[in-house]
């Protein structure tokens, strides 16, 4: 399954609570359009590195990497590129 894929289920399965997952674009903000707020980004970091074996440092938490699923996706996308690398 695509990284945005497992983002979009998670995010509609944990924060939308049955609204119409077809709504929800790559693009959206999680947080402007009040999917996410302060703790569910907490939740959205434990997901991630739980399922993409990838560490969120503290820095990392900004609306850039963690406030859409085109920004997640980007996101996990680098750092397992840098993890790579390091490799």
């Amino acid at each position: 399954m695509a990284i945005e894929e497992n983002v979009r289920q998670f995010i509609v399965e944990n924060f939308m609570m049955g609204a119409n997952p077809g709504k929800l674009r790559d693009e959206d903000s999680f947080l402007e359009n009040g999917i996410i707020d302060s703790t569910g980004v907490l939740e959205l970091v434990g997901f991630i590195e739980e399922n993409f074996e990838v560490s969120v440092a503290d820095e990392e938490l900004v609306p850039e990497n963690l406030d859409s699923i085109s920004n997640v996706a980007a996101y996990i996308t680098r750092k397992r590129a840098l993890a790579s690398e390091v490799a």
